[in-house]
């Protein structure tokens, strides 16, 4: 486990230059303390609407102490009666900080944030009379923990299980989902402080419910925060967040718009997973920002051999070829990341509580849900290799082998762009696509992101399509070999995942930006055959 003290170091002697001003900037300005006491003016007069009902999280370390003796009434009574195996049906900030907690305190958590038939199917084969399913969602609305909702209360009934007595809800107060908990009679409605945006949720019952049932000391997490939370809120040029804040937005100033993410002996499991979301969501927008890339190590592609438009920063000791270190234990880290990225949103000159550019590809897969046509039947591949069919936005070439396909793809990236990977696929079944982001930055040089859709949509997406404009989108999707219904709605689990894909590809390509489409008619065979024409295309 990371030490008690948090703490940053610019550890590049240039970068470190460049931050000084901005670090005078912010204690000159006492933006620190006016962001502890929750000033929504530091961000502009068209951020202020946004920003005053968005700044709880600054006192979550006090304000969220009342869920503790919550959890672990809940707790006690479901081990009580043998449940001891929590699922989460939760997405972006809903899942991210529960699954870092969890995967830190070495406590387990199924964590449901896909629409894939088959990993959904694995979380439904276990004991389901041992089990609780949480579900998280700020209105309910969300169309992957409402279909996980709904096809575990079917489950439960059919496995005998009473369901209102094994959901557990998190939610905001007075939304349709906790009238909809009343309504089906639902074991505990834990109510989230409303002033909390997705993904500075960490430290609300968002982050607290589910780990906590899992077997996590959240008292604990908050006072960790709670031990850091002075410090952050200090106007002083030692201050952890504004120094971290300063040397983003002067690498930024300086032309590195990516900020790559390796963890270096933190003792804490998958945080650059949960801060891709919070600087990505956070500062993606008006064609500017931070674009986040979490890679295996500090010698993998991407932070081993970085250039001049990405800053490594390594979450732990400074090693390698990091430019800053951030040090502290996972309660104080949420916070200080929290706070130096609303910080740096200040300095980049955007609202960092705002998402203007999520909505557009939820609501391009809500039309092909409703024209079922164009998802079964509708698609003719422009290009069929092996077991891979081929399909480009305008523009993309897709004739030839799979690998000149994808040889010329790359070489479509812009100079200092990015490739993000989007796999809407098994990430359990289907583990090794990961491999392919490693694999892809080698041999071509290029910063390269991978996400499990729509997972990342909640976390990433925003950036795609609000952020700087030079990335390329490679998405790969898969044959489904036993679907799943969705009950009392008009479409399977597949459909779905299906429909947000080719949603999000729509959005990004009426953006302008080149998207190659990969569907796997088997998917082992597959990955083999794309493995293999990366290798090509890298030669």
């Amino acid at each position: 486990m990371a030490g008690d003290v948090t703490g940053v170091e610019i550890v590049d002697a240039e970068l470190a230059e460049k931050a000084a001003p901005l670090v005078e900037r912010l204690v000159a300005d006492k933006a620190a303390s006016k962001l502890a006491a929750k000033d929504a003016t530091l961000w502009g007069a068209d951020a202020e609407p946004e920003a005053s009902i968005r700044l709880s999280w600054t006192t979550l370390h006090k304000t969220s102490r009342p869920l503790i003796g919550e959890i672990e009434t809940l707790l006690a009574e479901l081990r009580a009666e043998g449940v001891d195996r929590v699922v989460l049906a939760g997405m972006g900030g809903s899942s991210l900080a529960p699954e870092v907690i969890t995967a830190t305190e070495g406590v387990a958590l199924t964590v449901l944030d896909t629409t894939d038939p088959g990993q959904v199917a694995d979380a439904l084969a276990g004991d389901l009379e041992r089990t609780v399913l949480v579900v998280s969602s700020k209105s309910g609305g969300t169309v992957e923990t409402d279909s996980h909702r709904r096809i575990f209360a079917k489950a439960f009934a059919e496995a005998g299980v009473d369901a209102a007595r094994r959901i557990v809800v998190v939610t905001d107060p007075g939304s349709p989902f906790a009238e909809l908990s009343e309504k089906e009679g639902y074991r505990k409605t834990f109510l989230a402080d409303p002033h909390v945006g997705g993904r500075y949720s960490a430290l609300t019952a968002f982050g607290l419910v589910p780990a906590g049932l899992a077997g996590v000391d959240v008292a604990r997490l908050l006072d960790q925060a709670a031990a850091a939370a002075e410090q952050l809120a200090t106007d002083s040029a030692d201050n952890p967040a504004i120094r971290l804040a300063a040397a983003w937005a002067a690498a930024h100033e300086a032309g590195a718009e990516k900020v790559v993410l390796a963890d270096t002996g933190s003792g804490i499991n998958g945080f650059p997973d949960w801060a891709e979301q919070l600087i990505a969501e956070s500062t993606g927008k008006l064609g500017t920002g931070l674009l986040p890339v979490a890679v295996e190590n500090i010698e993998a592609p991407g932070f081993a051999d970085a250039k001049s438009d990405a800053t490594p920063v390594a979450v732990g000791p400074a090693a390698g070829a990091a430019k800053v270190a951030t040090s502290g234990p996972l309660g104080g880290q949420f916070l200080l990341w929290e706070f130096a990225t609303a910080l740096a949103g200040r300095l980049i000159g955007i609202n960092p509580f705002d998402q203007p550019d999520v909505e557009a590809a939820k609501k391009a897969a809500r039309a092909l849900l409703d024209d079922p046509a164009k998802l079964s039947g509708g698609e003719t591949a422009s290009n069929v290799d092996g077991a891979v069919e081929i399909f480009g936005s305008e523009g993309v070439a897709t004739e030839g082998s799979l690998g000149e396909v994808l040889r010329a793809f790359f070489a479509s990236a812009p100079d200092a762009g990015y490739l993000a990977v989007q796999a809407y696929l098994d990430r359990l079944d289907d583990a090794s696509t990961a491999l392919l982001r490693p694999e892809i930055a080698r041999r071509t040089g290029l910063q390269t992101t991978f996400g499990w859709g729509p997972r990342f949509l909640h976390s990433t997406g925003q950036y795609h399509k609000g952020g700087h404009q030079n990335g390329v989108f490679l998405q790969i999707t898969g044959a489904v070999a036993e679907d799943l219904a969705v009950p009392e709605r008009p479409y399977t689990l597949g459909q779905l995942q299906h429909a947000q894909a080719l949603g999000d590809g729509q959005v990004l390509a009426e953006h302008g930006r080149p998207v190659l489409r990969l569907h796997l008619t088997d998917r082992a065979a597959g990955l083999a055959e794309l493995v293999r024409a990366v290798q090509e295309a890298g030669e």
